[in-house]
């Protein structure tokens, strides 16, 4: 068992933990459970928004994955990452002022709240539910797994061993300290993160005997791993710019991102986590990526693409600062996971059980409820992830592009077009989340495109339409 890598790995999450116990006191004292327990109060400043969006959108398949696929690929995937630097700035600026404004006068606490009473009807509300408990169960299931691989690899266990130790830590955690323990420790991960990758990319760059030294050796051993084009030649000018639909555009549809569009301070935070998380975004893909098409002569022959960055950093540095590196993709693991444990639970608890079940349900039995949802939803995810694949993070792009299929337009339109209305947004989620399925089972690559980019435009066709054609029924 490697001790030097696993103690600064412990104190990590020993940090974590005092911070989740230190934020349970806000949930005792807060007359509004709801409000505390899943949007920290609306209280966050600039720089904790910022890192909260950028540890919950970095997550286990930018850490793990990411240089995973781009070990296999070269730096053609590299620049495919790079359509992601403007997500932050991109979600704060659509949904930004309008959203917060709106969600408060809603009084909305979710996402799906947002839309129960923007589009007031059951229909919507208990698809949009369905479609996040469904397609988030696979996003949760590859965070899960990039944690257990990191743990497996670091300290040497089997990987079921690692997944229990994982899944453990998470949920004491997120069950104490809600939504304000996550935006918190979100802050201290993202930091640990933007260190990590500039310490770990330096020493790789050192290990290959500098950056033209390693693009000889990528050269000699497939010429395309310097191309544009992958390994294969298959990543094509078609497909690359349709990918930023996936992880640009879209983005403004999940809803783990888009609950955090509702808890900032005020504009100046906004503002102020615009500037932040877009150069943080930019320099952790970046560099993240290039350490995974950089470790390629270093460290040839790995296997399971997950396991390129905790063998990569063993490798390149001292076991004990290795153990520092990896707490940063072990962070941005556990944030991504209780933002989406949280946003999971609150879609049952609040969108189904307190609007259609128990309207009158006592203050006790939600809080109740809702610590023992999550409890319940963290054993079937890790049951769902002890048969895990060798790359996560396609499990994480399908939850992507199906959130984003189900959401983008009722959100968008709902924000910005009065004309649109329930018809609308359920035609909208219907085509959207079906093509998305028929498309990723039968049809991976529709005219060289991501296949989520035709269920995103048909999806807006039938928004527009629908409520056209119905304006003048009682809505």
């Amino acid at each position: 068992m490697n001790w030097q890598a696993l103690i600064p790995l412990i104190g990590l999450l020993l940090i974590i933990f005092g911070v989740g116990i230190w934020a349970g006191k806000y949930i005792k004292s807060s007359n509004t459970f709801l409000h505390e327990y899943f949007l920290g109060g609306r209280n966050m400043g600039g720089f904790v928004l910022a890192m909260t969006m950028t540890a919950t959108y970095g997550s286990a398949s930018s850490f793990i994955g990411g240089p995973g696929v781009a070990y296999n690929e070269g730096l053609g995937w590299v620049l495919l990452a790079m359509s992601q630097v403007a997500t932050g700035y991109f979600v704060l600026m659509i949904l930004g002022k309008k959203f917060a404004i709106v969600t408060r006068k809603y009084n909305a606490v979710t996402m799906v709240d947002f839309l129960k009473e923007r589009y007031k009807s059951k229909w919507v509300v208990l698809l949009s539910a369905f479609s996040i408990i469904i397609f988030l169960f696979s996003a949760m299931a590859a965070q899960w797994i990039g944690g257990a691989r990191l743990i497996e690899s670091l300290v040497g266990i089997s990987y079921t061993s690692a997944l229990f130790i994982f899944a453990l830590s998470v949920l004491i955690y997120v069950t104490i300290g809600g939504f304000r323990a996550v935006a918190l420790t979100d802050a201290i991960q993202g930091t640990i993160m933007f260190i990590g990758t500039l310490i770990l990319l330096i020493a790789v760059v050192i290990a290959g005997g500098g950056i033209p030294a390693i693009m000889t050796d990528l050269s000699a051993e497939n010429p395309n791993l310097i191309t544009p084009f992958g390994a294969d030649g298959s990543l094509t000018p078609t497909y690359v710019s349709s990918f930023w639909i996936l992880v640009g555009v879209g983005v403004v549809a999940l809803p783990q991102i888009a609950v955090r569009a509702m808890s900032y301070k005020n504009a100046r935070s906004m503002h102020r986590a615009l500037i932040i998380g877009t150069i943080v975004v930019g320099f952790i893909m970046l560099n993240m990526h290039l350490i995974g098409v950089f470790a390629r002569p270093v460290l040839p022959g790995i296997e399971v693409g997950d396991k390129v960055m905790p063998l990569i950093a063993l490798e390149v540095l001292p076991n004990w600062l290795a153990g520092v590196v990896l707490a940063a993709p072990m962070a941005a693991i556990m944030s991504t996971v209780d933002s989406l444990l949280l946003l999971v639970s609150s879609s049952i608890v609040k969108d189904l059980y307190l609007n259609y079940v128990r309207p009158d349900a006592s203050h006790v039995k939600v809080k109740r409820l809702s610590i023992g949802i999550t409890a319940v939803l963290g054993i079937i995810i890790f049951i769902m992830a002890l048969n895990p694949p060798d790359l996560i993070i396609w499990l994480n792009l399908f939850a992507f592009g199906g959130l984003e299929a189900a959401f983008i337009w009722p959100i968008v339109m709902g924000l910005y077009w009065k004309k649109g209305n329930k018809y609308g947004a359920l035609a909208s989620m219907v085509v959207g989340v079906g093509l998305y399925i028929l498309s990723e089972s039968f049809f991976p690559q529709p005219l060289g495109l991501h296949s989520v980019v035709l269920p995103i435009v048909l999806s807006f066709v039938a928004y527009v339409v629908a409520s056209l054609s119905t304006q003048n029924r009682h809505i």
